[in-house]
């Protein structure tokens, strides 16, 4: 008699083997993700086992009363074409019913997604370049936790479709991470942030008024990781100017996904996007 799939939520433990095998699977998480992820929805991450061997995992984070996010869907290499990940799949849309859920899929899977009902809504793309020394000092650059949170988090809601407080709070404390804000006359213009990763260090969030102000973000944060170090910023490709941005840099595509949503696709500000936190959580 073959086992039972069994599939439950994630221990904080398991939540490292997740992100693991997104190492194992070239995503280059980053060196924290793994608790700031669980603890954003310690029910959202789920994992399917056959007796004591993991076979499958992904996240169904619910964000506020109605977005949900969907990733990390891996299933291992010498179990795949078995089925196991559909029926996490099923599992995870069902946790996320009611929802209206996103999620940033390789695009050769769209085809897939799509017929679960996902729409695309734009491309991203990952862009990777070095690290450049700053010399200069760029006084409107203040760290972003001299801020009041309900500052920043209120310019966050303009990027994001809900609330995300138990998600971004922790994200932009994580050790090793520098989080800046851009502040002018007229106040906040923007805020980003940059971590390290199993490879080199990744920009996100990058949120900006326009693309100067986002520009002076990421010329802020290349200058707190050394010089020549690899990093990376995932643009969404709806956002002409972050293209430019990431080009001006001497950045280059590396890796591209389909955000799809499923149910009415979000109003959000995508002039303001210059990077998305992750390919993750959303």
């Amino acid at each position: 008699m073959s086992e039972r799939l069994d599939i439950r939520a994630m221990t904080r433990q398991e939540v490292h083997l997740a992100v693991d095998w997104a190492d194992r699977e070239g995503w280059n998480p980053g060196l924290h993700d793994a608790t700031v992820f669980h603890g954003a929805d310690p029910e959202g991450f789920l994992i399917a086992r056959l007796g004591n061997e993991p076979v499958a995992v992904c996240s169904a984070v619910r964000h506020g009363d109605a977005f949900g996010f969907f990733g990390f869907y891996i299933v291992a290499p010498h179990r795949r074409g078995q089925g196991h990940g559909l029926t996490l799949w099923q599992a995870a849309m069902q946790r996320l019913k009611g929802r209206v859920v996103g999620l940033d899929g390789v695009v050769a899977q769209q085809h897939n997604y799509a017929r679960s009902g996902f729409v695309l809504a734009y491309r991203q793309v990952r862009y990777a370049g070095r690290s450049k020394a700053v010399a200069d000092h760029d006084k409107g650059l203040r760290p972003l936790h001299d801020l009041p949170p309900e500052q920043w988090l209120k310019y966050d809601r303009l990027c994001f479709p809900s609330e995300r407080r138990a998600y971004i709070e922790p994200w932009v404390r994580q050790p090793g991470t520098v989080a800046l804000a851009l502040v002018d006359g007229a106040g906040l213009c923007g805020y980003g942030a940059i971590r390290p990763c199993r490879r080199g260090f990744k920009v996100g969030p990058l949120f900006a008024d326009d693309a100067a102000a986002a520009e002076r973000l990421l010329r802020g944060l290349q200058g707190a990781v050394p010089p020549g170090a690899e990093v990376f910023l995932d643009v969404p490709m709806v956002n002409r100017e972050a293209l430019a941005l990431a080009e001006r840099q001497g950045m280059t595509p590396v890796f591209e996904t389909a955000r799809m949503y499923a149910g009415a696709a979000p109003g959000i500000d995508t002039a303001r996007q210059f990077g998305v936190t992750s390919f993750e959580l959303g």
